[in-house]
């Protein structure tokens, strides 16, 4: 993609990571595996959290949702970046741009609400157990995910109603792979940004005190299991418990750095890696993080593609797809 007069267009000019066609290709590739491994890890947990019965406990609930979270917000940037790098056009329309902000910064604030929510009931289940099914009830677990979803439509609004009060003008170029919020302030014709500015400072307080609540739930499991006589226990929760404080300490400090640092005409390396960073990267690690290292979730796997009902399934949907001519579904 080579940069050009576009100010005759209603949309802009994404400019990705760099202008040798080649180099976009390896980078587009690279995006795409990346996106497929994610989405295959994501859709395997949705599907065995939904149909394995012993897996219906609150903490899978939890984790089913943030699978779909995952999936939509890797989908709302990744498959647009690979379909303009492989096409040579880095065209994006004004109207994709705003739905780009509307759907990834709703969908960044539920990750970080689902995972709040997350950390709390571990925290009941493994410091208040005797509480656990009254404090963790399915009705109050459904209003907690609603609420998730809720909040992340309202944070989108924000975003796309404050961005949609800035002008722009010249070269409608954006030095990112992606309709970044960050890099459209600094494409602005005049100081009307200051509702941005105002929203994800707003966004930002909230999401450090999701932060706070998020460390002091560990720190009480730390706490709690710390006077566990069980090495093996302890060895355990310490596995698990640390890489997610570390995913969400990751997620939320570039995030933050990358939204709330002062704005420059010049693109740097650090802003396209912070972007991968809090884009690409935290999604990906979710599956490996909350999922491979869980017994119970191998064991549903395994159960799911060992059953006969399945292999049934799949032999016939295979036949149905090969051989059948009209529109037929595999029940």
């Amino acid at each position: 993609m080579t940069p050009r007069n576009i100010t005759i267009m209603s949309g802009f000019l994404l400019m990705g990571f760099s202008d040798n066609h080649e180099l976009q290709i390896l980078q587009a590739l690279l995006f795409l595996v990346t996106y497929l491994l994610d989405s295959a890890g994501n859709f395997i947990i949705i599907t065995i959290t939904t149909l394995d019965p012993q897996l219906q406990s609150p903490m899978y609930y939890f984790l089913k949702h943030l699978s779909i979270l995952d999936l939509s917000s890797l989908s709302v940037t990744v498959p647009q970046y690979v379909d303009s790098s492989l096409a040579r056009s880095g065209y994006i329309s004004y109207g994709q741009c705003m739905l780009q902000i509307f759907f990834f910064t709703g969908l960044a604030w539920s990750e970080m609400a689902i995972l709040t929510v997350m950390s709390y009931d571990r925290y009941v289940a493994i410091c208040l157990p005797l509480h656990y099914e009254v404090i963790m009830s399915p009705r109050k677990c459904t209003w907690a995910v609603a609420a998730v979803w809720l909040s992340g439509g309202i944070t989108g609004t924000l975003f796309t109603a404050s961005t949609l009060s800035i002008r722009f003008c010249g070269d409608k170029i954006i030095h990112q792979f992606f309709c970044d919020i960050p890099q459209l302030l600094k494409i602005s014709c005049s100081n009307d940004y200051f509702g941005v500015l105002e929203v994800s400072t707003f966004m930002a307080v909230m999401a450090f005190a999701c932060f706070v609540g998020i460390a002091f739930s560990y720190g009480q499991i730390f706490s709690t299991v710390l006077r566990m006589p069980s090495a093996e226990g302890r060895s355990k929760v310490f596995s698990t418990c640390l890489p997610h404080l570390f995913v969400v300490s990751f997620f939320l400090s570039t995030g933050s750095c990358a939204y709330l640092k002062p704005t420059s005409d010049s693109t740097t390396a650090l802003d396209l890696m912070l972007s991968v960073f809090y884009t690409v990267i935290p999604p990906t690690l979710n599956p490996i993080i909350y999922s491979l290292r869980n017994e119970s979730l191998k064991r549903a796997l395994k159960k799911l593609l060992l059953s006969e009902e399945f292999i049934g399934k799949t032999y016939v949907c295979s036949i149905f797809s090969v051989c059948s001519q009209g529109h037929k579904e595999c029940f």
